[in-house]
């Protein structure tokens, strides 16, 4: 009964290391991983394609209540920070949890969305969320012009406020 739970012990302790370990890809100040996904319309995207932008990575899906609130906020951030005035220095890449493509894409339209939206339209088995360390939605991941983690899950005023400090007030 003692080796028993010596074993036990043990296994938990190696396995919750495992586990530990497996769960620092994504922390500020590491490169973020790459992403390589089909767009809405069937074109391959891949997030290198932006260097030298500030991306936000938004992990969101049409039937999570808190991200489809989130999108008019995501389209007056992104419209204040994407145009010329900042040459073009910032860019948002949807990354969806959705498994039905015609919700997705409807839900593009409905919101107007007019940045990059990707999806391997595999839910939570997506392996880019797995890389990514997405355990729950809404959530996001900002990376600099060289592809380095800067921010993660900032929503909102801080959101807002990360932007205007590291892209110039508007």
């Amino acid at each position: 009964m003692i080796k028993m739970k010596i074993y036990t012990v043990l296994f938990c302790a190696v396995f919750s290391g495992l586990m530990m370990a497996q769960n620092h890809n994504i922390e500020i100040g590491k490169k973020a991983p790459e992403i390589t996904m089909t767009k809405a319309d069937g074109s391959t995207f891949m997030l290198s394609s932006l260097q030298g932008k500030m991306v936000l990575i938004d992990f969101w899906a049409t039937w999570c209540a808190p991200c489809v609130e989130e999108q008019p906020e995501l389209k007056a951030l992104y419209t204040t920070y994407s145009g010329r005035e900042n040459n073009n220095k910032f860019e948002i890449l949807g990354v969806s949890l959705d498994k039905n493509k015609e919700s997705w894409q409807k839900a593009i339209d409905r919101f107007g969305i007019n940045w990059i939206q990707i999806s391997d339209l595999k839910f939570w088995k997506s392996p880019v969320a797995k890389l990514y360390e997405v355990d729950e939605l809404p959530f996001n991941v900002i990376i600099d012009g060289e592809g380095m983690i800067i921010a993660k899950n900032l929503h909102g005023k801080d959101l807002e406020d990360f932007l205007k400090k590291n892209l110039g007030q508007h």
